[in-house]
């Protein structure tokens, strides 16, 4: 990428992170060309061009998408605020979209939500950032202490793991293990994205040293101590696939360190919807000898 390329994409990106931490503004189009310090009499065609979709296609799928997570994860949400805050004064106009786009109403969602659809209206946001824009933050060696945590695995189909993390939080909530006083992290046991890997196995985890009756779903568990590089990802972080790439391919091989026994793990700092999206932050950390 040129000098001139970086710069172009840089502005763009800007214009990404407005959208992301403002979702309950007016977003109109002067607004965001201006924080891109584009022409607005341009801006819309050189969005779509350098992103391919539309500024509105792309601020309603961001709407939508707290949205739905919003209604899987907060139950105690009503649906007519969320719709609402997805720009909506009227709850039919935002069902007959959300139907639409996800293929459920929003009730259906919040009841039993039907993942693979999901991910498929929502593929263009995460190839758009997670790819096309990823930006990388220097990497730092950190040592981490060792974390006592209890721990839910998912083994399966990576679509299915919205049902894992629906459990997982009601486990949390009944056990008052808030994400505010207790530390969130994610195990990557295999590689969601490689099939020749098998079933992907992701732990989900609280740090805590309480004990807990025995349970099917939830086991004890421990992060151990010791050297790790640490990537940190702001923005959306609901797919690390190219910042995982980030440290494997790119910093490793030029660091001169070697890998211990023990699988990339993540903590998620601050995350969305508790965070406007451009605001999430999560520690990813690779272990090092």
């Amino acid at each position: 990428m040129t000098p001139a390329q970086r710069t172009y994409h840089n502005r763009m990106r800007r214009a990404l992170d407005h959208i992301d931490r403002h979702l309950d503004d007016d977003l109109d189009l002067a607004t965001i060309s201006a924080v891109a310090a584009f022409s607005k009499f341009h801006f819309h065609r050189q969005f779509t061009a350098c992103f391919g979709l539309s500024v509105h296609r792309y601020v309603q799928l961001a709407r939508l998408k707290r949205a739905s997570y919003q209604l899987a994860y907060r139950d105690r949400d009503r649906i007519t605020d969320v719709a609402q805050d997805a720009g909506y004064d009227a709850p039919d106009a935002f069902a007959r979209v959300f139907r639409k786009r996800f293929g459920q109403s929003p009730s259906d969602f919040r009841s039993a939500p039907d993942w693979a659809p999901w991910r498929a209206a929502l593929l263009p946001l995460d190839d758009l950032r997670n790819r096309t824009m990823q930006h990388f933050d220097p990497i730092t060696i950190r040592d981490f202490p060792a974390t006592p945590i209890a721990l839910m695995s998912h083994d399966g189909d990576m679509a299915a793991i919205g049902d894992t993390i629906r459990r997982f939080i009601a486990w949390r909530r009944a056990n008052r293990l808030s994400p505010a006083d207790s530390p969130t992290f994610n195990i990557f046991h295999t590689d969601p994205t490689d099939p020749a890997a098998g079933p992907v196995r992701i732990d989900l985890c609280v740090g805590t040293d309480r004990q807990f009756p025995a349970s099917d779903d939830v086991t004890a568990g421990l992060i151990p101590a010791g050297r790790c590089a640490v990537l940190r990802v702001t923005g959306r972080s609901d797919d690390l696939e190219a910042a995982a790439l980030h440290l494997y391919r790119e910093w490793l091989p030029a660091s001169g360190e070697e890998l211990r026994d023990f699988p990339l793990f993540c903590q998620r700092v601050s995350f969305f919807p508790d965070v406007p999206e451009g605001e999430a932050i999560t520690d990813l950390f690779l272990p090092l000898r």
